[in-house]
């Protein structure tokens, strides 16, 4: 699907959305078995579509301290009571932090973002440059700052526009690779930080040498031209650019089933 077709009206519907497409992609980086942090949102779509999908033994995990859980439904909210009803087993928040994410045991932190820059740093807490003042401030940080500290490895899903794909975040809310190289160590972050940011047009994967965000995926229709118009510094694009493969209908069909299912006033943007 190309930005062109999205933006013309036409008798015959589009075969999925570009935000439909950023789900599946993201879905799919999720492997079977593997232990998520889940934020609220796209995060928590993703997840739950890999789970129904192809990760039956993905292990779901929420700040508010419930681990396996296995909802019916989109959770309204990492409160919602769904997830522990069916968690495998429910910890208080400061043994969730303190015992399974800052020693490093969860495999995968899954982010959203207002903002992100070229080193895949985070801020979900203002827009503008005075803090006491801004332009829009934001939900706040949350456990961003630790997931994106001490899981393994981070996740992050966002639409891509130059309103959030920016050469400077106005705050950082989580650190990704800080300025560059070793910047992650000099502060003891534990975990390898943003190792894929999946977006409505493709994938950004860090430099191994430099770290800076790199465009190595594209979208069905998406043209490199597209994506640079879209982001606010000069994009690195990898030598060998691989295509994401289309939704297959299985996945399209259980990510709108799974999105009918959510709970009223559900956030999942």
């Amino acid at each position: 699907m190309t930005l062109e077709a999205a933006a013309q009206p036409s008798s015959t519907p589009l075969a999925w959305t570009g935000e439909e497409m950023m789900i599946v992609a993201a879905a799919r980086a999720l492997h079977d078995g593997a232990r998520c942090f889940v934020g609220i949102g796209r995060p928590s779509v993703a997840a739950n579509l890999a789970r129904r999908v192809h990760a039956p033994h993905l292990v779901l995990v929420y700040e508010s301290g419930t681990i396996g859980a296995k909802p019916t439904h989109l959770p309204l909210s990492i409160g919602d009571g769904v997830l522990a009803e069916t968690a495998d087993t429910v910890v208080s928040v400061p043994e969730m932090f303190n015992y399974w994410l800052q020693p490093g045991r969860i495999d995968v932190g899954f982010l959203g973002a207002a903002q992100i820059d070229r080193y895949g740093n985070i801020n979900t807490t203002v827009i503008g440059t005075d803090y006491h003042r801004p332009k829009v401030r934001l939900p706040g940080a949350g456990g961003a700052p630790e997931i994106a500290a001490s899981c393994r490895e981070v996740f992050v899903v966002a639409r891509h526009n130059r309103r959030a794909f920016v050469e400077r975040v106005d705050f950082v809310t989580s650190v990704g690779h800080g300025q560059g190289p070793g910047d992650r160590e000099r502060l003891n972050l534990r975990g390898r930080g943003p190792v894929r940011v999946i977006t409505d047009l493709g994938v950004l994967e860090p430099d191994p040498v430099t770290r800076e965000l790199t465009l190595t995926q594209l979208h069905q229709g998406v043209t490199v031209e597209q994506v640079r118009a879209e982001t606010g510094w000069e994009l690195r694009v990898a030598d060998s650019l691989e295509p994401v493969p289309a939704p297959t209908p299985v996945e399209l069909a259980t990510l709108r089933e799974l999105q009918t299912t959510a709970g009223p006033g559900a956030d999942q943007g």
